[in-house]
């Protein structure tokens, strides 16, 4: 199968050694972008993510689907000679490698970034870890249910203060990591295209989770007292947060005195002006409680619909709350292609998730589903001049 890449990235080789979701997510983005990632999957079995089962769609993991579209896929035992043998023939050429093993894993292989650079000086090596390469928690492995933990991230969120603590629905840890993992590559991609010269790329799960605290770590360092959890509601900013209609929830952006100002003339409630407890935004914050028990009363006297088109009219950030499935089906989704359909090889059209920044001169665009488990493996030995060496390798256990 040859598809023209297209996209910014259009020309750039990646070579995916990572797996399950942080290393993945990393790969996804540069593919979307037109990179060729070419994912280099274990013998036996592969990514982990294909046995995250249910949900299937015919035999195919649904979450291995919504991580891999867009990418080649190629299966190689790295404990055997030719599997070795294979990945440096591909990593010989290739611009970047992306890889979230534990400390030392590729250096064992023979692989590792100061063999590597010998052959490839310019090629970009990004880690991924629970921790990052250095530091005393270097050799850690890590999950984005305890980066969540120690990131301060779930003693901040939940419904308020004395409550277990809570971990985000989305494994933001992992995604973040992802993309910022990308970020460096570009970076690193930019610096090569002046230099000639790769680098290592090290970021974490860990860090991830640290740059969701902006605005609560402002407070503590500030104060010494760390935030605790307030539901949907803002730290620094209110009204700010979701309130229930008479047939479901809403989200309110009164963040500001202009939009605190619009929100009363939506409410017909100008006298909440002159209440001395909520003059200004400092008040709001010192009488937060009593300004949601005030807001949440009014709120559930109209439909959310009727709530949301008064708010619209009055110029105030506002909308509904959505479950994933309505948000698949919401028109703005739509009109920006984040639920594309794909082909999959085996199972046929399947919906995705599509590339979050557009690009006007060189949009990129989901092409392709995810592969199969090995599906690309001779065609990417072919590229790679292996093409006469691919029986042996079948016959060795090496490829699949």
């Amino acid at each position: 199968m040859n598809i023209k890449r297209q996209g910014p990235l259009a020309g750039m080789k990646v070579i995916e050694l990572a797996h399950i979701m942080a290393g993945p997510v990393c790969g996804l983005m540069l593919a979307d972008m037109g990179a060729d990632v070419i994912k280099v999957e274990k013998i036996p079995g592969g990514d982990d993510s294909r046995r995250f089962l249910p949900p299937d769609i015919d035999g195919e993991s649904a979450a291995y689907m919504m991580m891999n579209r867009n990418k080649r896929g190629i299966a190689l035992d790295l404990k055997t000679a030719g599997g070795k043998r294979g990945l440096a023939k591909l990593l010989a050429d290739a611009d970047v490698v992306t890889e979230n093993y534990r400390q030392g894993t590729m250096a064992k292989l023979g692989l590792g970034y100061g063999e590597l650079r010998k052959v490839n000086p310019g090629l970009i090596y990004c880690a991924i870890s629970g921790f990052g390469r250095t530091g005393p928690y270097a050799e850690r492995g890590g999950f984005d249910l305890i980066a969540q933990g120690m990131s301060g991230l779930m003693a901040m969120t939940g419904e308020g203060p004395g409550r277990p603590p809570c971990k985000i629905g989305a494994p933001v840890t992992d995604i973040t990591a992802g993309i910022l993992a990308a970020m460096g590559v570009l970076a690193a991609y930019t610096h090569k295209l002046k230099t000639g010269q790769g680098q290592v790329v090290d970021t974490s799960l860990f860090e991830a989770g640290i740059t969701h605290t902006y605005w609560q770590s402002a407070i503590g360092l500030a104060t010494g007292k760390a935030p605790e959890p307030m539901g949907s509601a803002h730290p620094l900013n209110g009204p700010y947060q979701a309130f229930q209609a008479s047939d479901g929830w809403i989200t309110v952006g009164a963040a500001n005195q202009k939009n605190w100002l619009n929100l009363l003339a939506a409410l017909e409630r100008p006298d909440l002006g002159d209440d001395p407890r909520f003059a200004d935004n400092a008040n709001r914050m010192k009488n937060l409680k009593a300004l949601e028990g005030v807001l949440s009363e009014i709120f559930t006297t109209r439909t959310q619909a009727d709530w949301l088109a008064r708010l619209e009219a009055a110029g105030l950030p506002a909308g509904p709350v959505l479950d994933v499935c309505q948000m698949h089906e919401d028109p703005q989704a739509i009109a920006r292609d984040m639920v594309p359909v794909v082909e999959h090889s085996r199972v046929g059209p399947v919906k995705t998730i599509g590339l979050p920044v557009k690009f006007s001169e060189t949009p990129g665009k989901v092409l392709t589903g995810a592969p199969t488990f090995g599906e690309h493996t001779r065609d990417i030995l072919s590229e790679h001049g292996l093409a006469s060496q691919a029986d042996a390798l079948y016959a060795e256990g090496a490829v699949a």
